[in-house]
């Protein structure tokens, strides 16, 4: 869209506020409210952010401003709120881009994989949970049916229906902004539920998703509900991931991953398996990015094939494998064309992932990498550990400190951040690991404030 389309736009959609928007290092939503009269001061770099005040942007108070530059293509009629839309921004300083946006990381890994000649094609499968606060400031399932109590909740009619308006509204204004959803559920966690629109771009599918969680924040409150897309809220209850399905296109348009003649049964080609070894290679690396809080953990943990959420399961991998139509691997062949990664976080920032996906994965390419075959019709929650290990079977990392000491070692998927990033990345998680090691839980002092 140029200047013209973009002003044209905003006259007939009655566009009277634009939501300045870009993302912070944990991939949170930060926003300068812009009055559509100034469209021609924001498009000249009016917006402008202390890099100070939010986390991760490598400033200081003495630092000169981001500037948030829009993309026009970006542009998203607000479907709560009449009169707004939003564009989301790459971050500039000093007229040039600034290595610590997240956007901005993204932008430079697409543009190398262009020069490759392909595009990459990216699905994402955003699971969340519905929560309300107590007087005492502890949270719960939003459950205003009731019924949302079964132990096996998942695909519940009654459950379901308790937070239809919520789904429904949800579907509706995803309709309405053009991005073709196709599915609402209820998960496996009590008022968990996911919801699935069609695959695009990368960069595209970044911006929506970054759209999707200020979307379900908002209408969740308009039901009397908090939309938390934490990985793990609750300790007995399924984690929320957010499952990426990728695949590589050529110039042409055609889906490279795609071979009908492939020998292992998947319907994969000889580059779809070379890009799955780069991220299966880098795994243990690319965990801090995938999963970059402490909480992340809680979800991947092997400690939970041993005790199990109230369902039995917890629907996430711990073990590095790849197989067929598998729901316990980490990454999945849903369909010939395409894999699916398991792993990912409900707290992941999608653009730096996807920054670091597309350095591993064509890391992958470019060595020639071969994963192995697949562990097909193999239960992995059924395998035990001491298999694991005769097998060489590694191990997603089991906590934020063993993943970032991965990360920190691996040029590729660090290099795919930029230095300044990268740099930024490991003081600020690492700093977060050393705050929820430092801090003593209730359950500490409940195992051993009179054991000894």
């Amino acid at each position: 869209m140029d200047v013209r389309g973009l002003k044209s736009k905003i006259k007939a959609d009655g566009v009277n506020l634009l939501l300045a928007q870009w993302v912070d290092i944990n991939g949170t939503p930060r926003c300068k409210a812009i009055p559509a009269s100034a469209v021609d001061q924001f498009l000249a770099g009016s917006a402008g952010f202390a890099g100070a005040a939010t986390v991760g942007m490598g400033q200081g108070p003495h630092s000169h401003d981001l500037t948030a530059l829009p993309d026009l293509d970006s542009y998203t009629v607000l479907p709560w709120e009449k009169g707004v839309a939003r564009i989301a921004c790459n971050i500039h300083v000093d007229g040039k881009p600034w290595p610590y946006c997240s956007r901005v990381v993204l932008n430079r890994a697409i543009k190398r994989l262009e020069k490759k000649g392909y595009q990459l094609k990216v699905g994402v499968e955003p699971e969340h949970m519905l929560v309300t606060r107590r007087p005492d400031g502890s949270i719960v399932p939003f459950d205003p049916s009731g019924f949302d109590t079964m132990s096996k909740v998942c695909y519940d009619f009654k459950s379901l229906s308790g937070c239809l308006g919520y789904l429904r509204t949800l579907l509706t204004y995803m309709e309405q902004l053009g991005w073709e959803p196709y599915a609402a559920d209820h998960e496996d966690g009590r008022a968990q539920y996911e919801l699935n629109w069609k695959y695009s771009d990368a960069l595209t599918t970044a911006d929506r998703y970054t759209f999707f969680k200020m979307m379900t924040n908002q209408v969740a409150a308009q039901h009397g509900a908090i939309a938390t897309h934490m990985p793990k809220p609750f300790a007995n209850l399924t984690g929320s991931g957010s499952h990426i399905h990728f695949s590589l296109w050529d110039e042409s348009g055609r889906n490279v991953f795609l071979d009908s003649s492939d020998r292992r049964g998947l319907g994969q080609s000889q580059i779809a398996y070379q890009f799955l070894a780069g991220l299966m290679t880098h795994a243990r690396s690319l965990s801090a990015v995938f999963a970059p809080t402490v909480n992340c953990y809680k979800r991947l943990s092997v400690g939970e094939y041993l005790t199990g959420a109230v369902s039995g399961f917890t629907w996430t991998p711990a073990f590095i494998t790849y197989g067929d139509n598998n729901r316990t691997h980490m990454f999945r062949t849903p369909e010939p064309g395409r894999f699916e990664c398991r792993a990912v976080s409900g707290g992941v920032n999608l653009y730096l992932m996807l920054a670091a996906f597309i350095a591993a994965g064509m890391d992958g390419i470019e060595r020639q990498l071969d994963p192995g075959d697949p562990f097909s019709g193999k239960n992995m929650y059924a395998m035990q550990l001491s298999e694991v290990r005769r097998r060489k079977i590694q191990l997603i990392p089991q906590s934020l400190q063993e993943a970032l000491d991965e990360f920190e070692k691996d040029d590729v998927v660090k290099g795919s951040l930029g230095p300044e990033l990268a740099a930024e990345f490991l003081t600020v998680k690492r700093k977060e690991w050393v705050r929820f090691h430092n801090h003593v839980s209730s359950w500490e002092t409940e195992q051993y404030l009179t054991l000894f």
